[in-house]
């Protein structure tokens, strides 16, 4: 990481087992619970089947990251690789696709908060949740970032603990009431098909984002690029278990993919597997841990931002400062927060659309680079496993861009827009692409003091 001194660098003393917890943080598994009304109608009743088709699929782009994280040693992502083992006009796309992730994956979240909200208080419009939402996270994310990374780590606890108390009450409603329909209906049933569970698979996908998060720890794992790549890999099929096991126990308990309010089925499970007193207070405990998970996802969109802006990559003037009263990245948080209202108009299954439009792509492209490296090596005599380093990534890209065209018809719309608007401004940055990208450096070094660059920092 250039531009660090090496009394500024943190010890590599993380264990796999805490980088894998590092991940599963940064995923959120509780996400599962949030997500399962939408997975489960969109593949028909058949929401473990979806997730077994999601995490085979993360797997496989798991697996180039770890290739990806020895190849190139230190903090990656999908932005370093391809620009490392492709171009550094594909690694700007690349970390243009990023930046589509980053900027509504916040709103999201507070759609997420919203419908929690109102499903507590229904009285109150979903819209208005979602407005107050937007206020209390960006309020704090401008003035207590160092306070919002505390809260969050406490939360987490909180949530954690949370998701197994539920999955408990599921096991032991089910030993009591049994199911209305036959077991094997939760993987697959009359209303079920391919096409089906691979859409909810490409809405399912959305589960594991943060997991490649790990591949930034290259510096700080004991035993370095070995031990992220198999944290990642860890970490996926953790994660991918924990969605399986607790959406089939879920599935279980409400068979078939028909729900009054298909936003809101996570709420209604809980009162009927625990009651109303149960559903409210893991409510509220939800409620606070989705607020947590707006400040740190809102604040990582407007780092990003910041980053590209201190690089060049967007326009510095307005991007590449920081407020010098509270050294946060104001403009950046404030862009987010504006979208953030544009959920007003959406559903949950079309706002996760735009996140995993980005993510498809940017799997894609950490594959591609995959083979890129493998024929870079052997052109230096190097010769690596053909299956592991040619055909697993063929694999990975295939399912991923196939997971991408099961998109709806918005995303994909949006997403093509915005990639045609990073290579428009990419040819303007390079002078019709007769110049090298502008990198961009995801870490800490800056033309700013470092206290205030440090308090801009998820």
């Amino acid at each position: 990481m250039s531009g660090q001194t090496t009394s500024a660098r943190l010890k590599g003393d993380l264990s796999l087992f805490s980088v894998i917890l590092f991940g599963l943080a940064y995923i959120s598994p509780g996400v599962v619970i949030t997500m399962f009304g939408v997975i489960a109608s969109t593949s028909g009743g058949a929401a473990s089947t979806a997730f077994a088709v999601a995490t085979v699929a993360m797997l496989l782009t798991g697996l180039s990251y770890a290739k990806m994280a020895r190849a190139v040693p230190g903090s990656g992502s999908v932005y370093t690789y391809a620009r490392k083992m492709l171009d550094s006009r594909i690694g700007f796309l690349s970390g243009w696709a990023m930046l589509l992730d980053y900027f509504f994956i916040p709103m999201v979240g507070w759609l997420i908060t919203a419908i929690y909200f109102n499903a507590q208080f229904p009285d109150v419009p979903k819209w208005v949740w979602l407005i107050i939402s937007v206020a209390i996270t960006t309020g704090i994310n401008v003035f207590g970032m160092k306070l919002a990374d505390r809260v969050n780590k406490v939360l987490m606890l909180v949530a954690v603990g949370s998701l197994v108390l539920f999955a408990t009450l599921c096991v032991v409603f089910l030993g009591r009431h049994g199911t209305s329909a036959p077991v094997g209906d939760a993987v697959w049933n009359s209303h079920t098909s391919v096409s089906a569970v691979t859409a909810a698979a490409a809405i399912a996908a959305y589960s594991f984002l943060g997991f490649d998060a790990v591949s930034t720890l290259g510096e700080e794992a004991e035993g370095g690029a070995k031990t992220v790549g198999r944290g990642i890999i860890g970490c996926v099929a953790a994660a991918g278990a924990i969605f399986i096991a607790l959406s089939f126990v879920m599935q279980l308990v409400h068979p078939g993919g028909e729900f009054k309010d298909v936003d809101a089925a996570a709420y209604h499970l809980k009162v009927q597997v625990g009651g109303e007193t149960y559903a409210e207070i893991i409510n509220f405990v939800t409620i606070a841990g989705s607020i947590a998970s707006c400040i740190a996802l809102q604040a990582s969109a407007a780092r990003l931002m910041y980053v590209m802006g201190r690089d060049g990559v967007l326009p510095k003037p307005v991007f590449g400062k920081l407020s010098q009263k509270t050294g946060t990245p104001i403009i950046g948080l404030l862009l987010t927060a504006v979208a953030g209202v544009l959920a007003m108009k959406l559903d949950l299954t079309t706002a996760t659309s735009f996140i995993n439009f980005g993510a498809f792509l940017g799997f894609a492209v950490v594959n591609i680079s995959v083979i890129a490296h493998l024929v870079r090596e052997r052109k230096q005599g190097r010769h690596h496993n053909l299956f592991s380093y040619l055909v697993m990534p063929l694999a990975g890209t295939a399912v991923s861009v196939y997971l991408l065209t099961k998109l709806g018809d918005t995303a994909l719309t949006i997403g093509a827009v915005w990639l045609v608007i990073g290579i428009v401004y990419l040819a303007f940055l390079t002078r019709g692409f007769r110049r090298p990208a502008p990198e961009m450096t995801f870490d800490d070094e800056a033309e700013e003091p470092a206290e205030e660059t440090a308090t801009a920092t998820c």
